[in-house]
């Protein structure tokens, strides 16, 4: 007989303990977190003891600025289309503890992992909380599951989380001579360096970027500025 979300979260937090940092049942799901040292011992007992078999997703996570907005006002929300500009907050290049601070967080970075255990049809997720902020190291579980391979040349691609015994880790969405990680929230939304195909030198070149950052902001009606005034 399946267990339940609950019954499942009880036996990991007997069988793991300490290790286990914090337990979330949301949205019919159970999320457990630990921190990066105990991945690789926490992984070997989800797989052996408890039939996790299959890893399904590995995805880096960056809580910089996390549930903070960028525009408030009385009609708009902070997110999507209607954020205005600030040259302060995420996305605009500046350096995060600029900006933050203390974080609420563990950490800035982690990584989340998606599991499924075909023989008890469970699922799921444990995120671990990366040690270091300017370096961001995990341990690599491609031994484990093999198909977390890719999935890790990903994170790293994408949040410089480095994944300690990987056999081949290198990018693997953006060139090989990419500057910066492009999910990372401080990175700049025009990025570093803009590359073109140089038909004199046959070849493709990396130049500055040329485009000016700029960033739409929606006309807003506010109640003091009356109805025909944004």
């Amino acid at each position: 007989m399946r267990q339940t979300l609950t019954q499942l979260a009880t036996a990991l937090e007997s069988k793991l303990k300490s290790k286990i940092t914090a337990t979330n049942i949301a949205f019919d799901e159970l999320t457990i977190d630990i921190k990066a040292a105990d991945v690789l011992s926490v992984c070997e007992i989800l797989k052996s003891e408890f039939s996790f078999d299959q890893l399904i997703d590995v995805c880096g996570l960056d809580y910089a600025h996390y549930g903070k907005d960028e525009w408030q006002t009385n009609s708009a929300t902070g997110t999507g289309f209607s954020r205005g500009f600030n040259a302060k907050t995420h996305g605009r290049g500046q350096s995060v503890k600029q900006v933050d601070g203390e974080l609420k967080h563990p950490t800035r970075y982690a990584v989340a992992y998606h599991f499924l255990s075909i023989n008890d049809n469970q699922r799921l997720r444990l995120k671990a909380w990366c040690a270091e902020d300017e370096l961001p190291l995990i341990d690599s579980v491609v031994d484990l599951w093999p198909s977390a391979n890719w999935f890790e040349r990903e994170a790293f691609d994408l949040f410089g989380i480095v994944f300690q015994g990987h056999p081949d880790l290198r990018r693997l969405l953006t060139d090989y001579g990419f500057i910066g990680h492009p999910f990372r929230k401080d990175f700049p939304l025009t990025g570093n360096v803009e590359m073109r195909y140089d038909e004199d030198k046959g070849r493709v070149v990396y130049e500055p970027v040329s485009i000016e950052p700029r960033v739409l902001v929606p006309r807003v009606i506010r109640k003091e500025s009356g109805a025909g005034n944004a």
